[in-house]
């Protein structure tokens, strides 16, 4: 059987409060454990929608589906006082196997 591709690591880079986290996923798991607001809801509804289908409408990148964050809102307010602001979200797939990602 062939060995099918599995997420192997996601990252923030310049993002919401993050300056560059990378979160390393165990055979295509990751389990993400913290107090609540701490931002766990905030980095799974960023990378899902934005990078599997480039869904970027408020109400897919809030985590309780209002329409009160936009983009901007995670790269250059609550608190940051910046005017312009460059991010990147980044997936990793591999075939560890075959060595391939």
């Amino acid at each position: 059987m062939l060995e099918q591709w599995q997420i192997n690591r996601a990252g923030v880079i310049n993002f919401w409060y993050y300056d560059d986290d990378e979160f390393i996923f165990d055979e295509g798991r990751l389990l993400l454990r913290g107090a609540n607001g701490s931002g766990k809801s905030v980095t799974m509804q960023s990378l899902v929608p934005l990078l599997f289908d480039g869904n970027r409408s408020p109400e897919r990148l809030d985590p309780f589906g209002s329409r009160a964050r936009k983009m901007d809102s995670y790269l250059l307010s609550d608190g940051l006082d910046l005017d312009e602001r460059v991010g990147y979200l980044f997936l990793e797939f591999a075939k560890k196997e075959a060595g391939r990602y």
